[in-house]
């Protein structure tokens, strides 16, 4: 899977990356994991208050905010390699 969402409960934030990446879902039928950095000792030390993140094939594609047409197109780039 090309992206993972790391988030915590109650995480407003989180909420609203979750309904980008479902319109992303729908629109390129690429799917995501999602990771409560809660469960982790070592991912709640390395993100703490700055989440949502987004990683997109290993690498951190963006925090707080999802910007879609962004994460859109570069997953269209990635697509060919």
């Amino acid at each position: 899977m090309r992206l993972t969402l790391y988030t915590r409960a109650g995480c407003h934030l989180c909420e609203d990356a979750k309904a980008v990446l479902e319109r992303v879902r729908a629109a390129t039928g690429e799917g995501y994991a999602e990771v409560d950095i809660a469960t982790d000792p070592e991912l709640t030390a390395e993100y703490g208050d700055r989440i949502p993140v987004l990683m997109l094939d290993g690498r951190e594609h963006g925090y707080w905010r999802v910007e879609e047409a962004r994460l859109l197109r570069d997953l269209e780039k990635g697509s060919t390699s």
